[in-house]
């Protein structure tokens, strides 16, 4: 069900953007009208451009529209501008007109105040346009390392106080540079992790710079290594197999339904990881999975997709990494409560969760999909400390 409510969610916000979009033309069209009557067919033939370049971003936002032959820089960029206009603008304007309904006839108010209330209401209504830049300019390049205790009932003495360091959601495309992504690599080998895991989503669509981002991800140090999983971008940029077969060439294993066994003292760690498991096919998600886990080890699940969570808990797996969500990506908080997109998708959004002996924990991982900003969801470096309990 959560997949139906995210996809009718998705296409409720491009239709109500497309609307708004429209709207804006109109109060340009008419504007230049009223005021410049010779310059309308000028008008005219720039909204009709800028309509071309909005509509062709959305439909590159699209993941089968990867597959189109075009360089990938001009459909990054072309697919980052619109949809943050997009957002911004439909936002600005839905201010714009929440205050056209909430206006007192000037009548009622001095100059002085009259003029005090415009500049209020331009500035509300600019303020979308300037979160949104915040938010591409500054948020989308934030890292930051985040650090969570993780109980686990019963953890052997061998394994309290080990520290796993996650990247996920990596992105490396028009909007992550591999200078970027260095610097998030650099931070996380100061971690100084005895595992490090990559859950999936390497680049964002066919022609992305996957062979960079491989190269980059092989500089990961720990004491027992990296392993990774495959996410929904791979599936999307058909490079699925190329990664799995170019990591284990590099000493990088991406988990394909199979595991690795890690011995720290007298106690084992057992790593399961599985491709992305799809929302479309729920009553699936990690069947046979239970087959991999080791009686007597700690069984830690590497799948990209976090609402596989109950299964995993059910199948007895003891902690599960994930991504995917991006916290959200653009989160806003309201009355204590986040809101974002990808809460129709899945109750698990970032962070811990625990239910029963098992838990998960989301990371807000390190790139952007669809608009290259972040709000009140920082890219994050975790570092994970097993604890006992």
């Amino acid at each position: 069900m959560g997949h139906v409510l995210g996809f009718a969610a998705e296409i409720l916000i491009i239709l109500l953007m497309g609307y708004v979009q429209w709207q804006i033309g109109r109060l340009i069209l008419n504007y230049a009208l009223r005021f410049s009557p010779g310059a309308a067919r000028a008008v005219r033939l720039f909204l009709v451009a800028a309509g071309v370049f909005i509509a062709s971003g959305l439909i590159l936002s699209i993941p089968k529209a990867s597959a189109l032959p075009l360089p990938w820089i001009f459909a990054g960029w072309n697919r980052g501008a619109a949809l943050l206009w997009t957002f911004s603008s439909s936002c600005a304007w839905v201010v714009y007109r929440l205050l056209l309904l909430m206006r007192i006839p000037a009548r009622n108010f001095s100059p002085t105040r009259r003029a005090l209330l415009r500049a209020a209401g331009g500035a509300a209504v600019a303020a979308p346009f300037g979160l949104v830049g915040f938010g591409a300019l500054v948020g989308r390049t934030d890292f930051q390392v985040w650090e969570v205790d993780v109980p686990v009932p019963g953890l052997h003495p061998d394994l309290a106080g080990l520290r796993l360091v996650q990247l996920s959601d990596i992105h490396l495309s028009a909007f992550l540079s591999e200078k970027e992504l260095a610097r998030v690599i650099d931070a996380s080998n100061q971690l100084r992790g005895h595992v490090v895991v990559v859950t999936g989503d390497l680049i964002s669509v066919r022609g992305d710079p996957l062979d960079a981002c491989l190269r980059q991800l092989a500089r990961l140090r720990s004491d027992s290594g990296v392993l990774g999983c495959l996410g929904n971008h791979e599936i999307y940029a058909e490079c699925e197999d190329y990664t799995a077969s170019q990591g284990a060439r590099l000493g990088m294993p991406f988990l394909r339904r199979e595991t690795r066994r890690l011995r720290f003292g007298d106690a084992w760690m057992n790593f399961g990881g599985v491709d992305y498991q799809k929302f479309s096919l729920k009553p699936d998600y990690l069947r046979g999975a239970e087959h991999m886990i080791a009686p007597g080890a700690l069984n830690i699940l590497l799948s990209h997709n976090p609402d596989v969570f109950p299964v995993a808990a059910q199948q007895g797996w003891d902690l599960t990494l994930s991504g995917h969500t991006h916290g959200g990506q653009v989160n806003v908080e309201i009355l204590h409560q986040n809101l974002n997109l990808a809460r129709f998708y899945t109750p698990y959004v970032q962070g811990f969760y625990q239910t029963g002996r098992s838990s998960i924990y989301v990371t807000r991982g390190i790139g952007t999909i669809g608009m290259p900003a972040r709000l009140g969801a920082a890219p994050e470096i975790t570092v994970l400390r097993l604890k006992k309990v």
